[in-house]
C-alpha cells in the first residue's frame, strides 16, 4: 500500500500524492451524498477518511487526527441515520435547525475543546508543530459531523468554519490537492447549505399549519 503515499503527478509545483488524491475526492462524494441526505453518505465518508488519515501520518498530527475522529463520528452517524424515526418518504434524512440550547452546546463545546486540545498538542510538541490550527480543525470536525450526524442544518456552517482554517494549512504543507478540493467544498457546502434550509423550511411546515389557532 506504499504506493498511496506516492506522488501521482505535479500540477503547478504542487506534488500530488496518491492518497491526497483519492481521499479528497471520496470526501467530495461524501459531501454530494450528504447533501442528499443519504445514508451512504457514511460508508464514504469512513473509507475517506481512512485514506487520509494515511496521508497525514507522520506529518500533519492534528489532521491525521481529525481523521480518526471522522471514522469515528462515521460509524456513529451511520447508526443514529438508521434508527431516526424522522425520515422523509424517500427514506433519506429529514433535516433540522438547531435549538439554541444545542448551539450554545457545540459553540462552548467547540471553545473549551480548542483550547485543551492545544494546550495538550503544546505540552506535547511531538504532537504538533502547529498546536491551535491543529486543535482548531481537529475539534471543528468533531462538532460539525455531530451536528450532521443529528440532521442539524448547523453542520454546513460548521464545516465552512473548519475550511477557512484547512485550506491554507493544506496548501502551506504541500497537500495542494487537499487545499484545491476543499476550496470546491467551499462552493458545495453553501448549495448543501441552501438546500438543507429549504428543507428543514418545507418540513416544519405541515406542523405550524396544523397547529390550532
Amino acid at each position: 500500500m506504499n504506493w498511496l503515499n506516492s506522488e501521482a503527478f505535479v500540477a503547478f509545483d504542487q506534488h500530488i500524492l496518491w492518497s491526497d488524491m483519492i481521499g479528497n475526492i471520496l470526501g467530495l462524494i461524501t459531501l454530494a451524498l450528504g447533501w442528499r441526505r443519504s445514508l451512504w453518505t457514511w460508508p464514504v465518508q469512513f473509507l475517506s477518511g481512512l485514506i487520509l488519515f494515511g496521508a497525514f501520518f507522520g506529518h500533519l498530527t492534528g489532521s491525521a487526527g481529525k481523521q480518526v475522529v471522522v471514522m469515528v463520528v462515521a460509524l456513529y452517524g451511520w447508526w443514529q441515520w438508521n434508527r431516526d424515526k424522522g425520515r422523509a418518504e424517500d427514506g433519506h434524512i429529514v433535516p433540522r435547525f438547531a435549538t439554541w440550547t444545542e448551539r450554545a452546546a457545540m459553540v462552548g463545546a467547540a471553545a473549551a475543546g480548542t483550547v485543551g486540545v492545544a494546550l495538550l498538542f503544546k505540552a506535547y510538541p511531538s504532537l504538533s508543530w502547529d498546536p491551535w490550527p491543529d486543535a482548531y480543525i481537529f475539534v471543528g470536525t468533531i462538532v460539525a459531523m455531530y451536528a450532521q450526524a443529528r440532521g442539524m442544518v448547523e453542520f454546513w456552517f460548521a464545516w465552512l468554519l473548519v475550511d477557512l482554517v484547512g485550506v491554507p494549512l493544506n496548501f502551506a504543507n504541500g497537500y495542494a490537492f487537499s487545499g484545491f478540493v476543499y476550496v470546491i467544498y467551499g462552493a458545495l457546502v453553501l448549495w448543501g447549505m441552501r438546500d438543507w434550509w429549504l428543507r428543514s423550511r418545507k418540513a416544519a411546515r405541515p406542523t405550524l399549519e396544523g397547529a390550532p389557532a
